[in-house]
């Protein structure tokens, strides 16, 4: 197994995650097969617990793991389904070795920081980069290790001191290290700094990590007297100074580190040049500068509760962006935080309130995301009425599927206490529930987590012919409340069809509207499993509809074919 690890210094931001991530797209062009691993040296078991605007989005796994979002980047650059143990932190090897430890393993033996705990991670990482994550038989060829933070973190210096170990064994045939700083240009000055790269270096130097490759990120493209002064001062050839500048987009990156050959140098410190071959990037060329050289936009209204954060949402607004570009247009989302909807605002902050909903009435179609907490609750049902009311394209992803449900039930079946359990205990109609399978006492994995079969009830339903009528779909599913069976009967009285439910016929997973071009709510989360090139079915149908173009799609797409 050969190893690429990624070092972040200077300041945390810089983007090592899409670094890592198109690292390992121009690596894959050459041929190799790749694998990832994230280490996030928090306490936290996973990121399950945290909240979004501490930590951004929540990614979930196949397996129900919740992870960083960087696994997020790395699936959609790579194309690949990675496991929950992809993904360390500094509280799953506190917790492994400290299991050992209660039951004996070290046989009455200190247990240290060294040598129990980096030998740990050693072998988790060991362990988990021999797990193949694209589909075919056996380990990868390269495992790209992330390191989370910047170098000097007092949390992160386990990992450092292990990932010394692990270079020393396995040999520097074998071991490639990138560290990615950061080079400012100040105002006054006009120049580019590299004062700020060789601090971060002479750090990691004096921990016993010496970087082969700088990856340096700037505004502009780095001068080469800028190169040759990081060379100097860093003890890094010239060659080996990779300048990731600001790009139109990202899918740009991986195109910038192929332009100054960084697969070559990668490659050679690798010792594979002899297996590689040279990088087929046409598609993702393709890609990024049709992007570029999109005109039409499509107006997205997004509802939701974390909008002051879009990384709260990053893998829906991928998700739009994959829609949107498959069919020649660039997503112009407009974010409406929930809240300034309510009448309550009205009141409060009556110009929020205004423009709220201006954004909303101007917008082509509408997109209520999960969450959770009852904070924007109202706005959110009152968004989701305007769509069902106005005939506007509307997608409700878990939360935003129950909010549908409880805004039908309110204006359309009268029953004025509709409610979800999770924002009042004592609703007098109770349409969405608690899950019988979740646990009231504990927060972490507790949920209905990881990819589970929906059964699609109906070939005559806009989902299934999205789909191009399969018998069921995989999905990743996060929450703890789903619609409440027992009213099912009454909701489908109103022209709201579950046309996919779970195998046992009691968890509600898809709603539509009949009288409706395109009103669909989903208790599962189609954004995590939507690639560059591969869009999800759901996102694509939001945005054809949005275009006036569903109709036109369907018919031409209902044999199957793409």
């Amino acid at each position: 197994m050969k190893y690429v690890l990624i070092t972040g210094g200077v300041v945390s931001g810089l983007g090592k995650g899409v670094t890592a991530s198109s690292i390992g797209v121009v690596l894959k062009a050459c041929g190799l097969r790749l694998t990832s691993i994230k280490i996030d040296p928090y306490l936290n078991t996973d990121a399950g617990t945290m909240s979004p605007f501490e930590h951004g989005e929540v990614f979930v796994l196949d397996d129900g793991g919740e992870v960083d979002l960087d696994l997020g980047n790395y699936e959609r650059f790579l194309d690949v389904r990675l496991t929950r143990d992809n993904n360390i932190t500094t509280g799953k090897i506190y917790q492994s070795v400290l299991e050992k430890e209660r039951k004996g393993d070290y046989l009455g033996k200190t247990v240290q920081v060294v040598p129990h705990i980096t030998d740990a991670i050693k072998d988790w990482i060991e362990s988990v980069s021999a797990i193949p994550v694209d589909g075919k038989a056996g380990p990868a060829d390269v495992c790209v290790i992330e390191l989370g933070g910047t170098v000097g973190d007092i949390e992160s210096m386990p990992f450092i001191e292990a990932l010394r170990q692990l270079y020393f064994s396995k040999g520097p045939d074998n071991f490639c290290l990138i560290h990615v700083s950061l080079v400012p240009v100040l105002g006054v000055v006009g120049e580019q700094k590299t004062k700020p790269t060789q601090h971060s270096v002479r750090e990691l130097r004096a921990l016993g990590l010496t970087p082969h490759f700088l990856a340096c990120r700037s505004a502009q493209p780095l001068l080469e007297n800028t190169k040759q002064k990081l060379s100097q001062f860093c003890q890094v050839p010239v060659a080996n100074i990779l300048n990731i500048h600001d790009v139109p987009n990202i899918w740009h990156v991986p195109l910038v580190l192929r332009n100054q050959n960084a697969h070559e140098a990668i490659l050679k410190q690798l010792a594979l040049l002899g297996v590689a071959t040279p990088p087929n990037l046409q598609e993702w060329t393709a890609r990024a500068e049709n992007f570029d050289n999109l005109t039409n936009s499509v107006k997205i209204a997004m509802v939701g509760k974390y909008v002051g954060l879009t990384d709260s949402y990053l893998s829906v607004v991928k998700s739009l962006l994959h829609a949107c570009t498959s069919l020649s247009f660039k997503p112009s989302i407009e974010w409406i935080a929930a809240s300034d909807l309510e009448d309550e605002s009205a009141k409060l902050t009556p110009e929020a309130h205004t423009k709220a909903w201006e954004t909303l009435r101007n917008s082509a179609c509408v997109l209520v995301p999960g969450g959770f907490g009852d904070r924007g609750v109202k706005g959110m049902i009152l968004a989701a009425k305007y769509a069902r009311e106005n005939k506007v394209p509307y997608l409700g992803i878990c939360l935003g599927m129950q909010i549908s449900v409880i805004e039908i039930s309110r204006s359309i079946l009268g029953w004025k206490g509709a409610n979800s359990t999770e924002f009042d205990e004592h609703a007098p109609n109770p349409v969405v529930i608690f899950m019988p399978e979740g646990s009231r006492t504990h927060m972490g994995s507790t949920m209905r987590l990881g990819s589970r079969r929906t059964l699609l009830q109906t070939s005559d339903c806009i989902t299934a012919k999205l789909c191009h009528n399969p018998e069921y779909v995989d999905e990743r599913h996060r929450h703890r409340y789903e619609v409440n069976p027992e009213v099912v009967g009454d909701l489908e009285k109103t022209g709201l069809r579950f046309v996919g439910k779970d195998e046992t016929g009691q968890r509600m997973e898809i709603l539509e509207l009949q009288s409706h071009p395109f009103y669909v709510g989903v208790q599962f989360h189609p954004e995590y499993k939507s690639r560059p090139g591969k869009p999800s079915a759901l996102f694509l149908g939001l945005i054809l509809a949005a275009t006036g173009k569903l109709e036109a799609y369907v018919k031409t797409h209902q044999n199957g074919s793409i």
